[in-house]
């Protein structure tokens, strides 16, 4: 077809993204939206949208500094959410590209969301959990300003397991948070993923780990005229020695309603010993296993839209 007919049609690709988010930001009234959540350890995550027409500035003024873990995201996946966001502001099916940023201002001050990195980079903030998580946690802050849904799990549940000899890595499934018109979904990952589980039949084949139970958590998801949706329980068994880490959120802080709903249950992870002694853990933790130990792990429900029925 030439090159000519690509730039064209590349050109109408990204000026349809542009259009779109556009009429939908101009369907919104102008003025101020803001929200703010927080971590579990308190660190706090703020943003503020300034509408006025078809333009909008996102604006993550008043978030947290660095933080001392790996808890820092960076631009790129501050970006990524707020183009995420948009699309779902949009809702209508569109191939991701450039155009879907043209109206939009964002300003990421120095700190949690965009930390320095020096040339000694045994001294670079860690941002793994950046990635995981407060693309997360940043998703339904945005989603809390604009009013578009309750909040989800808001973390992907990150589970590692192995020993000198192997290792696995899981991230589990939660509840979605509900919206005007619908219920959350249970036992989803939403928003900012794209991995699925291992088949059961596999960890067991081929780890010394089985799968005693991977269940929906009944209840788990905050009441409202659109319930939130459950979350998960999933119990492991081990049956050799090995090391354990957990890095999620919402094991504190709830997953937030909207409109009179109710928030949704945080998750719980704990370890049961072979002698039955239980032993808590963090929503960033880990610990040594030993043969017959057991990991239990109860993921957030997601945030209820509106008043629940029977309280009106």
């Amino acid at each position: 077809h030439g090159a000519a007919a690509l730039a064209h049609y590349m050109a109408a690709l990204t000026g349809r993204a542009e259009r779109r988010v556009r009429e939908a930001l101009a369907r919104l009234p102008d003025g101020s939206y803001q929200a703010e959540e927080r971590l579990d350890d308190g660190s706090p995550l703020r943003v503020r949208i300034a509408i006025g027409g078809e333009r909008a500035v996102v604006d993550f003024a008043g978030s947290a500094g660095v933080h001392p873990g790996n808890l820092n995201a960076t631009p790129a996946i501050v970006r990524s959410v707020v183009l995420y966001v948009l699309r779902l502001l949009v809702d209508e099916p569109l191939p991701l590209n450039e155009g879907l940023m043209r109206a939009v201002e964002l300003h990421i001050p120095a700190g949690i969301l965009n930390p320095h990195f020096p040339e000694d980079s045994s001294r670079a903030p860690a941002v793994v959990g950046g990635n995981v998580e407060i693309s997360q946690r940043l998703t339904d802050t945005l989603l809390k300003a604009l009013r578009l849904a309750a909040c989800s799990q808001g973390t992907m549940n990150n589970v590692l397991w192995g020993s000198p000899r192997f290792g696995y890595y899981e991230t589990v499934c939660g509840g979605a948070g509900a919206g005007p018109g619908f219920a959350g979904a249970d036992a989803v990952h939403t928003h900012m993923t794209n991995t699925r589980i291992t088949d059961p039949e596999i960890v067991e084949v081929r780890y010394p780990v089985r799968v005693e139970r991977f269940a929906i958590r009944r209840g788990s998801g905050g009441a409202g005229r659109w319930r939130g949706g459950d979350g998960v329980v999933r119990e492991l068994l081990f049956l050799e020695p090995m090391s354990l880490s957990i890095l999620s959120q919402h094991r504190i802080e709830r997953p937030y309603g909207m409109e009179g709903g109710e928030a949704g249950q945080p998750g719980r992870q704990r370890v049961v010993r072979a002698s039955g002694e239980v032993v808590e853990l963090g929503a960033i933790d880990g610990c040594e296993i030993d043969a017959g130990d057991r990991l239990i792990l109860e993921t957030p429900g997601g945030g209820g839209w509106g008043i629940p029925r029977e309280s009106v």
